[in-house]
């Protein structure tokens, strides 16, 4: 593999964003990336940089799926074996990505802690050399090409925003830009479920953190790593947390207004500027992947427009008799509202005999129109539960 696999990837003005925040807002758009995320920078510089005595033994990583394809990229490029440790709770997406790519995809834990031990063991077995996904000088360094990015295109950016998992690459970011534009405010995110590295800061000493469900996968990272701490300690602005639904309104927004199909850890970035705007100020949201499950997206679009007042689901209690659906119906109608599916339900044990429980979701033009149709409705004494 030759170092032009590794993309110089856009940094691109969004007034859409801009005008919702009062900021200048610019995306980095890692998830154009070869493999689909900024984790093919780090993992080509490694692998590239190995003695050739060590490449013939292969390499070994464990990830939840981004690290996992670049290593695998890069690794079939040159030749080499290569194993891939992924969560048995891993995107299917991603692990059939990684295999595309040639690589031996073991599902292995229910987490990046747990595949990761399952690596050394691999590793200590074959003698093949470990890629780390993120506590690795030559990876750090490698990421940190994106803040060497954004200064060359931004010089006068003012603050960088970078999602956190492990943190390599806000590691790599802080060095480069620090090193050249030490004033410029560089802000980590990371997921409320798992804030290891913010509370690994407040406690000063890494330590694990976090647990539970996220759909920001890619940053569900339990244990900062030592490296990575200690820059990240000496040189971070702030650490933030976002949670599930601000990610969800993030990747919407990317997808509507962008015509972007950012990942949930990708679009972290984003969610914390739309939530917290910074007005007057120039800002950078790295969007460090794309790699997002087909299912997922579904979801996303479904949670997105109901965030956005555009889809209503109500349910009803109507008798089981001709006509009764119809009247309801005449009168979502005139509100201007479009019924997009319905759900008949005769035979839970909710529903009393001779009656039809009935789900519609409705699309409307946002949320006043929502509300509007929601008054409409018991105006007209509809007895109704709103499910969204």
């Amino acid at each position: 593999m030759r170092g032009a696999e590794v993309r110089k990837t856009p940094l691109v003005y969004s007034p859409t964003f801009s005008r919702m925040t009062g900021s200048e807002v610019y995306l980095k758009l890692e998830h154009r990336q070869k493999t689909g995320s900024f984790k093919i920078r780090g993992a080509h510089y490694k692998i590239m940089t190995l003695p050739d005595n060590e490449k013939k033994k292969g390499v070994v990583a464990a990830s939840a799926g981004n690290h996992a394809q670049g290593v695998a990229f890069a690794a079939s490029a040159e030749g080499i074996p290569c194993t891939i440790v992924m969560p048995k709770t891993a995107s299917p997406a991603k692990v059939a990505a990684t295999r595309g790519y040639g690589a031996n995809v073991i599902l292995e834990g229910s987490s990046y802690e747990e595949s990761w031990n399952k690596a050394r063991e691999i590793a200590a077995e074959t003698g093949a050399c470990i890629i780390h996904a993120f506590d690795d000088p030559q990876v750090i360094a490698a990421q940190g090409v994106i803040g060497l990015e954004i200064l060359e295109e931004l010089p006068d950016v003012d603050e960088v925003y970078i999602p956190v998992g492990g943190g390599g690459l806000a590691a790599g970011v802080l060095v480069a830009i620090k090193e050249k534009h030490p004033g410029v405010r560089v802000v980590g995110v990371q997921s409320s479920r798992f804030p290891a590295m913010k509370e690994s800061l407040d406690r000063g000493s890494t330590a694990p953190s976090g647990g539970g469900t996220t759909i920001a996968d890619g940053i569900s990272v339990r244990s900062p790593g030592e490296l990575t701490f200690a820059i990240i300690r000496e040189l971070i602005d702030e650490i933030v947390l976002v949670d599930d639904s601000e990610i969800i309104g993030a990747m919407f927004l990317l997808m509507e207004r962008s015509k972007s199909v950012v990942e949930p850890s990708g679009a972290a970035t984003l969610a914390h500027i739309l939530s917290n705007p910074r007005p007057g100020k120039k800002v950078v949201a790295v969007l460090a992947g794309g790699n997002v499950d087909m299912y997922l997206l579904g979801q996303i679009v479904d949670k997105g427009l109901a965030q956005t007042g555009r889809l209503l689901k109500v349910f009803i209690l109507l008798p089981d008799k001709p006509g009764a659906l119809k009247e309801v119906v005449d009168e979502i109608t005139s509100a201007n509202a479009n019924i997009v599916e319905v759900v008949h339900d005769r035979f839970s044990s909710e529903i009393n005999a001779g009656s039809a429980g009935v789900t519609l979701s409705l699309e409307t033009q946002g949320a006043g129109a929502a509300d509007g149709l929601v008054r409409h409705l018991r105006d007209r004494g509809i007895i109704f539960r709103l499910v969204t």
